[in-house]
């Protein structure tokens, strides 16, 4: 069939067309198929001069085997308990980790983030995520720095126990909305420098103006909603103290009091 494997009659036409002397593409113009391909077949078993029919299809045969038992097992479903669905909890975290993705995390990083959010611990080993993953150490070693530098996850070490674990707790978007406060904090103080440098009595002063109003309304939103999730969260804020008023937030505060 045109497009699909090579068959042992393609072969067959193959070493015919070959032994009258023609050339790959007038061979592939009768066969229906790219020049390419025929070269391909021809140059990996024996080439011009030595191919053979059955010896080529046999061939191709035997390495279709091999690379079929090369390949590792598919990923076991992983025992969840609770009367959970494996199957389901599995089609969940491949669906959660694709949207890890959209949102921008490399995914490597959000393999590892989705892997540990779905355990009830929300810990797990180095060696934990590489057998579940079925990635190198390093692969999994690379994903934590980056996680661990975007305040993601944190490290722990069990009384007694000899390796580290890797911990996720439900505080992970309060860090992320953290960390864009602090932006949308920078973003708003260089507006509004923006538009005292400009004019605001010009366009582009009055551009950046209307940027800074709108970012310190951002940020006024961010900070109620984090108050918020704290009030109703209580026992969990004890691991983040000034959570809302980190050193570079106080000092913007205090600017912002300076203007008023």
């Amino acid at each position: 069939m045109p497009g699909g494997r090579l068959t042992n009659e393609d072969r067959q036409h193959i070493a015919a067309a070959l032994a009258e002397g023609l050339g790959y593409a007038e061979i592939g113009r009768r066969l229906g198929r790219p020049a390419s391909t025929i070269m391909r077949e021809v140059t990996r078993n024996g080439g011009p001069d030595d191919y053979g029919a059955d010896r080529a299809h046999e061939a191709t045969r035997h390495r279709a085997r091999r690379r079929k038992q090369a390949q590792p097992p598919a990923p076991p479903i992983p025992e969840t308990g609770h009367g959970r669905d494996p199957r389901a909890v599995r089609d969940f975290t491949e669906s959660f980790t694709a949207l890890l993705v959209e949102q921008g995390l490399p995914r490597m990083e959000a393999r590892v983030l989705a892997c540990l959010y779905i355990t009830d611990s929300g810990a797990l080993t180095a060696a934990d995520l590489v057998a579940r993953l079925r990635v190198s150490p390093a692969s999994i070693s690379h994903a934590i720095a980056f996680l661990e530098q975007q305040g993601m996850l944190s490290r722990e070490r069990a009384p007694g126990a000899r390796r580290e674990r890797y911990v996720i707790d439900d505080q992970i978007w309060l860090g992320t909305l953290r960390a864009a406060l602090q932006m949308n904090d920078t973003l708003a103080l260089a507006s509004q420098r923006g538009a005292e440098i400009l004019g605001v009595a010009t366009p582009a002063g009055a551009r950046f103006e209307s940027s800074a109003d709108l970012l310190l309304l951002l940020s006024g939103a961010f900070r109620q909603v984090m108050e918020q999730w704290l009030q109703t969260h209580p026992a969990r804020s004890a691991p983040y103290p000034d959570t809302l008023t980190t050193r570079d937030e106080r000092a913007y505060l205090d600017r912002e009091d300076k203007r008023a």
